[in-house]
C-alpha cells in the first residue's frame, strides 16, 4: 500500500539516473511496446521540466530486434544477440526520440562497453560526454553496446551498468525499475511474503530469497538489481527499487518499493568501474611483502614482489593480484603483457632499467590503476 509522499532521495535529487529493463518496455511477443515507453517518458519529462537532470539507462535493444528477426525469445549465442541489438537499437532510440520530442526534450545516445570506462582515456571521454550532454540540456539514453561487446568486455546486465553510470555522473540517486514493485523476503506471488521497505546494509538481506530473471527478453533478475543497489550504496548513492508502473509515485517521494540506504562514501569513479565492470584476464601471485605494500600502504605493484604469472593478457588488461594462497586482494590494469613478465619477476626496477633499458623502470600495476577487492 502506498503512503503519503515525503522528502526522500528521489524527490530531492538534482541529478538522477533511472534504469528501465526490457520487460518494462516490450510486449509479450518481444516487440517494443511504444505505449508503455510513452508512459515512462511522460513521467521523466515532467520531472525534468521541474529542474531535475535525468540520465536514462535503458535496456530493450535486443528485445526490440527479436520480432524483426523472427525470433521468439532472446538468443543465447553472442553473435545473434549482437545482430538483434544492431536491428533493435535504432528502433529503440527512434521511439525515445519521438516520445521525448513531444515534450520538446532532445535525447542523445551513449553506448558503452566495460572497456570504454576502465581504461583511463576512455573513461575520461565517457564522463566528459555525459557531462556535456547534461550541460547542453540533452537527456542521455545509455545502453550497453551489445552490437560490439564480447563476453570479456560485457557488463552482463544494465542494472550494474546503471549503478556505475550513477557514480560516473555523480548522481544524487538511482532508480531501478523492474516488473516487480519492490524487494520481498521471498517470491512475491507466494502467500506470506512481505515487502522490504528499507535495506540499511547486507544484514537486512540475510535470508532473502533472490531469484533469477523471470523474463524471456531480459538478462537481469532481482539478484542483479540488489547487486546494482549494493554497488551504488557502497559508493554513497541511495537507490530505490520499484516497478515501472510506480515510477510517478516513487519520484514524488511516496513510500513505495524498496529504499537502499548509502553504506559507504564516494570514491574515484574509475576504480569502482574497475572493481565491478571488468573480468580479470589473468592473475599475478605475490609474496607477503607485496601484499603488505598493496594493502597497507596502497603502493604500486612492482616486479620484485611477484612470484608467478597466470593467464594470457596484454598491456592494459585487468588482472587480479593474489596472495600466496591464491586469494584475490586487488585488481588492476597491468603495464606488461603476460609473456614479458616471467623474466622480470623478483627483480627491482632499477636493475631492470640497467639491464633492459629505461622503459622497464616502471610499475607492473600503478597504484592509480589498482583497486582493493
Amino acid at each position: 500500500m502506498m503512503t503519503r509522499a515525503r522528502p526522500g532521495p528521489l524527490s530531492a535529487a538534482h541529478r538522477l539516473v533511472v534504469k528501465v529493463g526490457s520487460s518494462s518496455l516490450t510486449t509479450a511477443e518481444g516487440g517494443l511496446d511504444t505505449a508503455r515507453l510513452g508512459e515512462l517518458v511522460d513521467v521523466l519529462a515532467t520531472r525534468r521540466a521541474a529542474g531535475t537532470e535525468v540520465v536514462l539507462v535503458s535496456s530493450g535493444a535486443i528485445a526490440a530486434g527479436l520480432a524483426p528477426l523472427g525470433l521468439a525469445r532472446r538468443p543465447r549465442d553472442l553473435a545473434t544477440q549482437q545482430a538483434a541489438a544492431s536491428v533493435g537499437q535504432g528502433s529503440l532510440l527512434a521511439a525515445y526520440t519521438r516520445a521525448f520530442g513531444g515534450h520538446s526534450v532532445s535525447v542523445g545516445q551513449v553506448l558503452l562497453t566495460a572497456d570504454d570506462v576502465t581504461r583511463r582515456s576512455h573513461y575520461t571521454n565517457a564522463r566528459r560526454t555525459l557531462d556535456k550532454l547534461l550541460t547542453l540540456g540533452i537527456l542521455p539514453v545509455v545502453n550497453e553496446n551489445d552490437t560490439v561487446a564480447t563476453h570479456e568486455i560485457r557488463f552482463g546486465d544494465n542494472d550494474r551498468l546503471a549503478a556505475l553510470v550513477a557514480h560516473l555522473v555523480r548522481a544524487d540517486a538511482l532508480l531501478l525499475l523492474s516488473d516487480v514493485d519492490a524487494l520481498y523476503d521471498g517470491p512475491p506471488t507466494r502467500a506470506g511474503t512481505h515487502r522490504i521497505p528499507l535495506v540499511r546494509g547486507q544484514q537486512d538481506l540475510v535470508g532473502v530469497e533472490l531469484r533469477g530473471s523471470g523474463s524471456t527478453v531480459g538478462t537481469g533478475g532481482m539478484a542483479t538489481k540488489v547487486e546494482a543497489a549494493t554497488i551504488a550504496t557502497a559508493a554513497g548513492i541511495p537507490a530505490v527499487l520499484t516497478s515501472a508502473e510506480r515510477i510517478a509515485d516513487a519520484l514524488e517521494g511516496a513510500e513505495v518499493g524498496t529504499l537502499f540506504a548509502p553504506t559507504g562514501r564516494r570514491r574515484p569513479s574509475r576504480l569502482l568501474w574497475l572493481a565491478h565492470a571488468t573480468a580479470p584476464q589473468g592473475r599475478l601471485l605475490v609474496d607477503d611483502g607485496a601484499v603488505a605494500a598493496v594493502l597497507g600502504r596502497r603502493a604500486s605493484l612492482l616486479p620484485a614482489g611477484i612470484t608467478a604469472v597466470e593467464g594470457s593478457f596484454v598491456d592494459g588488461d585487468p588482472v587480479d593480484v593474489c596472495d600466496g594462497t591464491g586469494h584475490p586482494i586487488a585488481r588492476g590494469l597491468v603495464n606488461y603483457a603476460a609473456g614479458e613478465l616471467p623474466d622480470l619477476l623478483g627483480r627491482n626496477t632499477r636493475e631492470l632499467a640497467r639491464a633492459l633499458g629505461p622503459e622497464y623502470e616502471r610499475e607492473v600495476i600503478h597504484r592509480d590503476d589498482l583497486v582493493l577487492l
